[in-house]
């Protein structure tokens, strides 16, 4: 997995600062004042271009879900904020089937929580169903979408008896 840049760069901030920490700590106050010291630069988040996420079953690591995005931009450590998400659910089996694929311009995921929102539009296809809509959620655990406002459903199977 290619961890972004920014990633990189918080981490050697904060292994910076508590090596300055810990080095105030450990020395004697200096008997005359002297000047502060420039304080380390706010690590900037590097969006990370082209990317790529894989998910594995950790009991027999067949893959569960990939997600992908033309540019990312970790907002913290729960937060990845995505811009053209591309969802792609398996059958977490050898078979590796895929079972379904979410497709959005802009959306937010929570990696801990192994789930993605976005305010703008979303695409959900699989073999008998697609739906399009708006303020939507996809929950990979619950293996829930939910969507808030224009939304269209196409179902692609035979619906029997469906109005009787």
């Amino acid at each position: 997995m290619n961890r972004p840049k920014s990633s990189i760069a918080l981490f050697a901030a904060l292994a910076a600062l508590s090596s300055a920490v810990l080095a105030s700590r450990t020395q004697t106050p200096p008997s005359a004042p002297s000047p502060a010291a420039p304080a380390p630069p706010a690590p900037v988040a590097v969006p990370a271009k082209n990317w790529i996420l894989p998910l594995f079953k950790a009991k027999d690591g067949f893959r569960t879900m990939t997600l992908r995005g033309s540019e990312v931009r970790p907002v913290g450590p729960a937060r990845i904020d995505v811009t053209d998400l591309s969802i792609t659910v398996f059958s977490g089996d050898a078979a590796a089937h895929v079972e379904t694929i979410l497709l959005s311009p802009a959306a937010i995921f929570l990696p801990k929580e192994k789930r993605a929102t976005g305010e703008k539009s979303v695409r959900l296809i699989r073999d008998d169903i697609e739906v399009t809509g708006e303020g939507w959620t996809y929950d990979h655990l619950g293996k829930k979408v939910s969507l808030a406002r224009n939304v269209r459903v196409v179902f692609r199977a035979q619906l029997n008896d469906i109005l009787k």
